[in-house]
This record gives C-alpha cells, structure tokens and sequence, in this order.
C-alpha cells in the first residue's frame, strides 16, 4: 500500500488546526434546538482547553479514555482533546447496562470515563456509584479502585458537580489559564499510523471486543466517504445517528471535517428533530438507517417542512428497499443519497455507491470498493477466489484495516489472515462492472435440509407485498430439516395480511423451500443503539413463541451468533 497516495498523513488533531486556519468563521458544530453554533475557530479553542485540562490533571499519550453519553455537544469536545493528548478515545454504547460498562472499564484497562447522568432507562451515576463504591468518599482525581485498578478520573459532562468527578467546566478553566506549549509541542511526537480510537463490537458472540483504529484509518475513510457524496466546505450535515459508532464519528464526523464543513447533530433521533433540523440550517446531506429515513417520511408532519436544500446523505445498516430508496429520492429531495457497507474493523467503509448511481443500483448493491481499498470475494472453504456474480465471503486490505483487538490476539488473528485481509463474515457477490452485493452474513445464512437460503432474497420478494412495511428473515431451528424459514413483518397503517396469504405469495413466486414456515405480524424489531436490527434476538422470540425447546434451539444458536 502507497500511504504517499492517500488523502493524508496528518492526525486529526493537526487537522483541525489546519481547517481552522483555512476557514475560522465557518461553522463547524451546530444544535438548532439548543441555538449552539460553534465557529471552527470557537470549537477549536474549546478542543485546545480540555486537552490541556485533561493534560493538567495528568493524562496524555496512550492513556485509555471513554465517553459514555448521547450526542451532547461536548462529546466532540472530547473527542478532539484526546485526538490533540495522543489519548486512545474508547466510545462506548449508550444502551449498555452495569455488566457491560462493567466489562469495558475492565477489559480497556481505561484510565477516565466520561460520561452523562444518564440515557433512556438506564442511571448512568447511580450505575458507576454502585460499580466503584470508592467514589463517594474519594476525592476527584485521586480514585483508587480494587475492582478497576486502572481507573483514576471521571469527569461529568455536564455542568453539575457529583462526588469524586470532575466536571467539564472545571478543566475548561483550568486549561484556559495553564501554558499551551506542552499540548502544543506533545502534538509534534503523534503519528497517524497511533491508536486514536477503540469502538467496541457489537459482541453477540460472548463479550464484545475493542477495535483499534488509528488517525490514518478513521481520518481517511472520512474522506472518501465524503467524496462520494460529492461534499465540499459549503455542505451541512443532519446527523440524526449515535457519535460512538462509527456510522457517527467516521461517516459523519471525519467526512464533514476533511471537507471542511458542518455538522448538525441530534443528540438522539427523532424524525421531527430531523426534518426541523434540516429545514432550519438548510442541510444539505442528512444520514440514517433505512428505518430513520421511513420515520421521517411517515411523520404526520413530514409535509410542513422544507427539504428542498437537501442532496445527498447516507443510507447504511440494513438493506433498503427500492420503493423507500425513490421515496427519499423524490420526497425528501435526495437525489444524489448513497448507500455504504462496511463494518467496524474496516473503519468501516469499504464499499459505497456514488451520487448517479440509479435507484436500481442503490437499492440492491452496497456500491464499488473506496480507493486504495483491496476487495476480493472468496469461497469460505477454500480461500479461493470465486468469479463474477457467484456468492463468497467479502474481505478486504488496504490503509482503512484495523491494528487489530485490544488484548485480543487470537481474535484478531481470527479476523485478519497473515496477508493482511480482513474477513467480514458477510456473504456477497460482485458483478463485472464492479457492484458488491450483500446477500447475508455466513452464520446468517439458513440452510434448509441441505439447501442454502439467503434471507434477503426472501426479503426483496415479500418487500413486493404492498400491505407490508418491513420484513425481516431469519432461521428458526428445526428437529426435521436443520432449519426452516421465519418471517417477521410490519404491516403499512390499516393494511391487513395472514400467514397463509403470505406462504401463498411466496410459494407462487419462489421455491417452495424458500417458504416461511412460520410468519409473525409485529411492530417492531429489536435494534441495537446504531439503528441495526438483531436477527438473533428475532430468532429468540420464534423460539418462545413457537415453544421449541432448548436443545433444538441450542445448535443453531450457536452457529448463528455472529449475527448483529
């Protein structure tokens, strides 16, 4: 790999340093609802004293720190000061309960959390109280924990004082009025090939694992991203999605920042936070999983806005059906919208449609590989190479591909082959003209009998149902045939539909043992944080429903783990 070619070689603290001085009094980080507008020059101030703060009160270079926190502005504040500290930033899931966050603090060896009071119904401080009981009698910045010896500081986002944090306040202020050279000369000694980022997996297989990513690859990625949007410094992005994951901080941060643009987040989603959002700052790109986009056009109120400024954005997470894709092209004015694929260890884009691409395209490919991005599709029994359109295992190389798992040796080496190809574990198929397909996930795959059904294709037929809104396909196990097909629907409003109709469909339209055995009518899927749905938990209800007992259940769910 010619890392001479890529976009840059600069950290991401320097980055911002550079931007500044292109453009001060440009925006960079807007909340309409909370009338905050931050100058690149304002936010970038901001940045320099909470790392000086977090300097002062004794962190620096490969220190693991976390946030643990919704969308608040500070969050990229943060961010920032760690990239500028040489600080590896540990961005941790905001649904997580007191076994998981438990977990992290352990397993990072993390030095400082930051975090919120809490989100959704989970308490966050009375959650780390009950974790780290030496908190309430322990004064801030002198933390000692039997259970995490790691752990030294916390530090509250927010402007309140609990017992034994810090608070943002306190070391903006003690940033402002301490010298600037250390942080300034400690920038000189970074590199962009120096762990900057640990994003936690999923971890549907036993506990979750920390990716390691660095400048180049987060920064970088950005970048492309942002050029297949077509993005310039005029551009204004609604980001209606988490900051920790991915999606948030490279899709949507990185790309805004080398392109010198704006961000306009949401601290949580919410379709009529997102439609008022756009409208207000005239955005012009607005980011989402398919669900999102629905949301917002199925809003009683979608009609009172004016989208008219949008143009392009991103749709990723899940398959889009064709019919949603025309809808956000015409109704809500994104005509250029891309779809991206990729996953956490690949920083994660490595394949992405362009702004002409047609309907057709976006809706049934994930697009063609980023530059200076490897992809190849290979038979999982061989290694081998497969040909054009015929299915295998997506893997990929290049400059965007993960250190590897913190602590995780044999995991990485599980992920990542001795060439340096990173392997997906998703199923895919790539045609003569380049467009990479996704058909399901190795262990999503269900075979019937001896016969192997892709859930999406069953998917895109039942999605041809006008009464149906979303639909997704799992295995569910069986004592007959290994495995037997389930469908999980979500009917349009006043729509009405019964299993036998829809076996009926299918059986004159696909093979008969692509067939849903069992279909259930429901209202929602169980979704991570992200917006993903999670196929296993689908296959844990048709468990429950359908009675089937453990030991039939027990095989399956185990090959069927990877599943996010």
């Amino acid at each position: 790999m010619n890392h001479e070619a890529l976009f840059t070689d600069m950290t991401i603290g320097d980055f911002l340093e550079a931007e500044t001085q292109a453009h001060p009094d440009r925006d960079f980080l807007v909340y309409p609802d909370r009338n905050l507008r931050w100058s690149y020059s304002l936010f970038n101030q901001r940045v320099n004293e909470l790392a000086n703060g977090l300097m002062e009160i004794g962190l620096g270079p490969n220190d693991h720190i976390g946030i643990w926190a919704k969308n608040v502005p500070d969050w990229l504040t943060f961010f920032f000061a760690a990239t500028k500290i040489g600080a590896v930033l540990i961005t941790i899931n905001t649904l997580y309960k007191q076994h998981e966050i438990a977990y992290v603090l352990k397993q990072s060896d993390m030095k400082m959390l930051a975090l919120i009071d809490r989100y959704q119904d989970s308490d966050y401080l009375s959650i780390m109280y009950e974790l780290i009981p030496e908190l309430r009698h322990t004064a801030r910045g002198h933390l000692r924990s039997e259970e995490f010896p790691h752990l030294r500081q916390l530090l509250y986002v927010g402007q309140e004082k609990h017992h034994g944090m810090y608070n943002v306040n306190e070391l903006l202020l003690l940033g402002r009025h301490s010298d600037m050279t250390r942080l300034h000369e400690g920038m000189k000694t970074l590199h962009c090939d120096d762990v900057v980022n640990m994003q936690y997996t999923s971890g549907t297989t036993g506990f979750p694992k920390g990716v390691m990513l660095t400048h180049r690859n987060i920064l970088n990625n950005g970048y492309y991203i942002g050029e297949r949007q077509k993005f310039t410094g005029e551009d204004r992005l609604c980001l209606p999605v988490p900051l920790f994951h991915c999606f948030g901080i490279v899709l949507g941060v990185m790309a805004i920042l080398s392109h010198g643009a704006t961000v306009v987040p949401l601290e949580q989603f919410d379709p009529l936070m997102a439609l008022a959002a756009v409208q207000k700052e005239r955005c012009t790109a607005i980011y989402g999983v398919p669900t999102m986009f629905i949301a917002e056009m199925n809003h009683p109120m979608f009609d009172l806005f004016d989208l008219t400024s949008l143009r392009t954005g991103i749709m990723a997470g899940s398959p889009c059906p064709i019919e949603a894709m025309k809808n956000v092209m015409t109704k809500m004015h994104c005509t250029d919208v891309t779809i991206a694929y990729g996953l956490t260890e690949a920083s994660p884009v490595f394949t992405q449609t362009s702004t002409d691409d047609p309907p057709e395209i976006k809706s049934s490919t994930v697009g063609k590989a980023l530059p200076f991005i490897d992809v190849k599709i290979i038979d999982p029994e061989t290694g081998k190479t497969v040909g054009f359109n015929q299915p295998g295992e997506i893997c990929c190389r290049g400059y965007n591909v993960m250190k590897g798992y913190y602590n995780l040796p044999e995991e990485t080496a599980r992920a990542l082959d001795a060439d340096g190809w990173l392997h997906s574990g998703d199923i895919a198929e790539v045609d003569e003209a380049g467009y990479y397909k996704i058909t399901g996930r190795i262990k999503d795959m269900i075979i019937r009998g001896g016969e192997n059904i892709y859930p999406r294709e069953v998917e895109e037929f039942l999605y041809t149902l006008p009464e149906i809104r979303d639909v997704q396909v799992v295995g569910i196990p069986d004592s007959k045939y290994g495995e037997i097909v389930g469908a999980f629907i979500i009917l349009k409003e006043g729509a009405s539909l019964t299993e036998e109709e829809v076996q009926f469909a299918c059986r004159n339209n696909m093979a008969r043992y692509k067939t849903p055995k069992h279909v259930f009518f429901v209202k929602n899927y169980p979704q991570t944080a992200s917006g993903k749905i999670q196929k296993f938990k689908l296959r844990e209800q048709a468990r429950e429903l359908l009675g089937i007992c453990d030991n039939v259940f027990k095989e399956s769910e185990a090959q069927d783990a990877t599943s996010s």
